[in-house]
């Protein structure tokens, strides 16, 4: 949402304030992304007015709306720390805030105030054919430096320099293991609900980190080490999460098998699309992850993903006019498709 606060409040600092033309248009633009591409759950990041966004997306149908934490406020008007939301056209049946092993989270080495950044959330929603199915909103940490240096004393500009270089050094790590950590411990809480609950699983947000990365490649585990392999195949694809972009291209490349009776033409693989751009640098930083039930490989599964867009428009081929208040990251959108 890119610091989704109603005026008069302020974000971060005291002149960071929307005029009432910028938030007009800040709400028309949300309100036109969901009129043309019609989603049905929507999770949201940076969220500062909850009950504003609730208000306005009601008014397009979306009638069930949740979060699970609030923004600090510190001097009367001025707003940090924004939280996740989820809305939905189809009922929400339970809402809770993800909490942590403290068990996992010592074995990581990590103190006992560990918290998530920004709390987890998780909404099951009753979708159809489906039925009930935990949806998790997320927001990992960024890869912002940790460590705030003060203004610096130092008496030559070289010191000043080596001064930074080391907060920097440091307090880029400490972001890496907080993001890591954030997503190993939801994890662990993922699979022990899908144990006691059964119910399919969608985990969608910034990650603020590609997931090839090793930081954040455990989140696709599909294999364990000294496993007998029966066991593996039976069960390990009940509790793993799988991209929704490989498993639209998986959708994408049986199609085209499917419709040649001898296939001897190879089959072109689409390129995703990055969703952040920074500087000429850009990179996949939002995902949504689901369950076997969407995977078309799996014999039980319900449903396929038929189709993955990318909105980048304001990102690319941005218009002053429609994109000026709007996200600085692309939208990603799965369709889902119920299997015949």
């Amino acid at each position: 949402m890119f610091n989704y606060l109603e005026p008069p409040n302020a974000f971060y600092e005291f002149e960071r304030i929307y005029s009432v033309q910028q938030w007009a248009k800040k709400q028309r633009w949300i309100v036109d992304y969901v009129n043309e591409y019609q989603p049905d759950v929507i999770g949201f990041q940076e969220v500062f007015s909850a009950d504003s966004l609730k208000a306005l997306l009601y008014q397009e149908g979306y009638i069930h709306f949740a979060v699970v934490d609030e923004p600090e406020i510190i001097d009367d008007f001025i707003y940090k720390r924004p939280v996740v939301a989820v809305a939905s056209r189809f009922p929400i049946t339970e809402v809770a805030a993800v909490q942590h092993n403290i068990e996992f989270a010592q074995a990581l080495g990590l103190s006992a105030e560990f918290l998530f950044s920004r709390k987890v959330l998780r909404a099951t929603i009753e979708l159809p054919h489906i039925g009930e199915t935990d949806c998790y909103v997320v927001h990992f940490k960024s890869k912002r430096s940790m460590i705030d240096l003060a203004e610096s004393k130092v008496a030559t500009a070289e010191k000043n320099i080596i001064e930074h270089l080391k907060a920097n050094i440091a307090g880029g790590f400490a972001s890496t293991i907080q993001r890591g950590s954030e997503a190993t411990l939801l994890m662990v809480e993922i699979i022990a609900r899908r144990e006691a609950s059964q119910n399919p699983m969608l985990l969608m947000g910034d990650f603020n980190n590609n997931l090839n990365d090793g930081v954040l490649s455990h989140l696709l585990t599909d294999s364990l080490r000294f496993a007998p392999s029966f066991d593996c195949n039976v069960y390990l694809s009940k509790y793993c999460l799988n991209d929704a972009w490989d498993l639209f291209v998986k959708s994408q490349l049986n199609k085209a098998i499917g419709q040649e009776s001898e296939c001897t033409q190879q089959v072109a693989i689409p390129k995703r699309a990055p969703t952040h751009y920074f500087g000429a640098s850009s990179s996949v930083l939002d995902y949504i992850l689901l369950s076997c039930e969407f995977d078309a490989g799996y014999h039980d599964s319900f449903y396929e993903v038929s189709d993955y867009h990318t909105y980048d428009r304001h990102l690319i081929n941005s218009v002053f006019e429609r994109d000026d208040q709007s996200t600085d990251h692309a939208v990603v959108l799965v369709t889902l498709q119920l299997r015949s």
